[in-house]
């Protein structure tokens, strides 16, 4: 057997159980069903990112960018819709902050941790920032316009329905122009070039398998999953919007963190800083604006949003300035260690520090819990301001994400190194 092979047949036999669990019908207790479909969705979730690389020999880089990038946000995106669809059910119960928490834990996730851990490989095993590609202006400038859109949402007080009309619509503004850039050569690795090496037609026939098998997977778990960590949060004692907002966003992007740890220690990077830009923006404009209309259609009305209380908007607000930092950053088309580890203690802070104020509320000058997460929106805000006080020529350069076709230099690199 090829030993490429293997992840796929483990990862498979991760969702065994949980798949065992749901169809038996009996009554777990909450820790067991959250363990098992979290693991569940975890295997799918190696299984779709696969799946997806090698699709991507068979279609069109236009719906390559659009089908791809749908189907990798499908197990953050079903546990952040069962709790919307939930909310949307319940207007009066919890689930509409837990679809909230959802959200925002797994964006932080990504800039906070994930982006630094690449950064931090780069340094230490090469000793050089991470400089992502140019055609990558193209995420960094729709991150910035769906980043100040995102800003409107706190200061407003709802997430409406249109609020979602204009993420959707930049992020398919998005696939429109990314489509248009010049295709790469497809790079598979590990199992998904065991699958691109198939003939044509199994290739097609075995990844279909595997986007249905694993989609189906997490659609059987999502539900139980969600619950299961709101139940186990309730049978330890833990606090339940912690555990959906950072519990839940590993299990479902584990995958795509490991996989882009592997590529930043191969020497790729870019590459993997690269993708995980890309999965913030899905994240940032597909999740976020899908959330108003999962609800609206649940609670069968678009008089009444998405309820939200003021714990909910300071999370969008801290999420939208870390974003906000992160293109201010990002716009050198580098990350050095210094703002890696910047971001990090950022993320690091506003995790522990309402737990720190609530055990020990004067040592931190009378600060509230609830008070924290203003005062770090604003340390990101004052942390971007020197990168467009003293260089705006980079961000005005974002524009150049905005072009159907590539600048000059661009295309014809030879010509420049001459």
């Amino acid at each position: 057997m090829n030993r490429k092979l293997l992840p796929i047949l483990f990862a498979a036999l991760m969702t065994l159980p949980g798949i065992a669990l749901r169809l038996s019908g009996l009554p777990w207790g909450s820790p067991l069903v959250a363990l098992t479909a979290g693991a569940a969705i975890l295997g799918s979730s190696f299984l779709l990112l696969w799946a997806c690389d090698a699709a991507q020999a068979d279609i069109s880089q236009a719906l390559a960018l659009a089908v791809v990038a749908l189907i990798a946000v499908l197990p953050e995106y079903s546990v952040d819709m069962y709790f919307t669809w939930m909310a949307g059910k319940n207007p009066d119960s919890g689930y509409a902050h837990y679809a909230i928490a959802n959200m925002t834990g797994a964006n932080r996730l990504l800039i906070g941790v994930a982006w630094g851990l690449i950064a931090l490989i780069c340094w230490v095993r090469f000793r050089k920032p991470v400089r992502i590609e140019r055609e990558r202006r193209t995420e960094l400038f729709f991150l910035g316009i769906s980043t100040i859109y995102a800003l409107v949402i706190p200061f407003k007080g709802t997430l409406e329905w249109y609020d979602g009309l204009v993420l959707l619509g930049i992020y398919v503004w998005y696939i429109v122009v990314a489509s248009r850039r010049p295709c790469g050569e497809l790079e598979a690795e590990g199992p998904a070039e065991v699958l691109v090496a198939l003939p044509k037609a199994q290739r097609r026939l075995a990844t279909l398998a595997l986007f249905l098998f694993a989609g189906g997977v997490i659609l059987l778990n999502a539900g139980p999953f969600c619950e299961g960590l709101i139940g186990t949060g309730t049978h330890f004692g833990i606090n339940q919007f912690i555990l959906v907002q950072w519990l839940a966003p590993i299990a479902s992007e584990a995958p795509e963190f490991i996989v882009a740890l592997v590529f930043a220690w191969r020497g790729q990077a870019g590459m993997a800083l690269g993708s995980l830009l890309s999965a913030k923006l899905n994240q940032w404009t597909l999740l976020v604006g899908m959330i108003p209309a999962v609800f609206a259609i649940s609670h069968g009305t678009l008089e009444h949003p998405l309820p939200m209380g003021s714990l909910q908007m300071h999370e969008v607000l801290l999420t939208a300035a870390q974003s906000f930092l992160a293109v201010a950053l990002l716009a050198s088309l580098r990350l050095t260690i210094g703002g890696a580890i910047l971001l990090f203690g950022l993320f690091v802070g506003q995790f522990i520090l309402p737990e720190l104020v609530t055990a020990n509320p004067a040592l931190f000058f009378g600060l509230k819990p609830e008070q924290i997460h203003p005062v770090f929106s604003t340390l990101y805000f004052a942390a971007s301001a020197p990168f467009f006080a003293y260089h705006p020529s980079r961000f005005i350069r974002l524009a150049e994400g905005f072009r159907l076709t590539p600048p000059p230099e661009a295309r014809h690199p030879e010509k420049i190194a001459a």
